[in-house]
């Protein structure tokens, strides 16, 4: 019971969470290189904690920083496992689901199935049920520096009209059909590129880009790969 009600008090929990740590960083000043940003956070650091319901970038800045302060008092909410499962289809097509996952001191089943198609082209002997593997990985980065990007520009009272992003990969087959024992199986190479509306200066932008990278869970697993354990279930 003491565990849902912590869940409860949380609200509705989301990304958010998995990224409380670093944006308790971006509140309490830690700084990611350079000052451009450092005035203007400060003052509008002021008008935030005046707010009795602030809202920046559709982000809720007073929920996250009372959602911080709670995390405070218990370090241990702050722990979460996400899961995903997957079923073979056919051929090289394959489906993926997510739907539960443990947080906030609790297990929660509360969304709704999200179902993913995964398939490989015809070229590659797919038929186009979903995207790739490899297209996804592209999607999960993609996603996870503009959600941090945005959360840490809302934590420090940033207004941001619109972002976008293009990726793109760098693989060599020889690597994964086993033909060449040098080339790499995975990607050679990630570039990332972002459009940014907001009233900030090019050098003010890149230091958004760089906050990004530096607080994005995906970016960090890609960039500074963690260990992956695989194994065969037990019946």
């Amino acid at each position: 019971m003491a565990q849902r009600a912590v869940s409860r008090r949380l609200g509705k929990i989301n990304w958010m969470f998995f990224r409380l740590r670093a944006v308790k960083a971006a509140l309490y000043s830690r700084k990611i290189g350079g000052n451009l940003l450092t005035n203007r956070w400060k003052n509008e650091r002021r008008c935030v904690a005046m707010s009795n319901n602030q809202i920046i970038n559709g982000v809720n800045v007073t929920q996250l920083v009372s959602t911080i302060e709670l995390i405070k008092e218990k370090p241990e909410i702050a722990d979460f496992k996400f899961r995903a499962t997957n079923k073979w289809v056919g051929g090289t097509h394959n489906r993926a689901n997510v739907k539960d996952f443990y947080g906030a001191g609790a297990q929660d089943d509360s969304r709704a199935t999200m179902t993913f198609e995964i398939d490989e082209p015809p070229v590659l002997l797919g038929e186009n049920h979903g995207a790739n593997p490899v297209e996804y990985l592209l999607v999960g980065l993609s996603g996870c520096l503009t959600t941090s990007m945005i959360a840490h520009a809302a934590a420090r009272g940033i207004q941001i009209r619109a972002v976008e992003s293009r990726l793109e990969g760098d693989l060599d087959l020889h690597g994964f059909l086993g033909l060449s024992e040098s080339a790499p199986v995975g990607y050679k190479e990630i570039r990332v590129s972002f459009k940014i509306d907001a009233d900030l200066s090019p050098e003010e932008k890149q230091e958004l880009i760089e906050m990004a990278k530096k607080y994005s869970p995906v970016f960090n697993t890609v960039a500074k790969p963690v260990p992956v354990k695989v194994s065969l279930a037990k019946e």
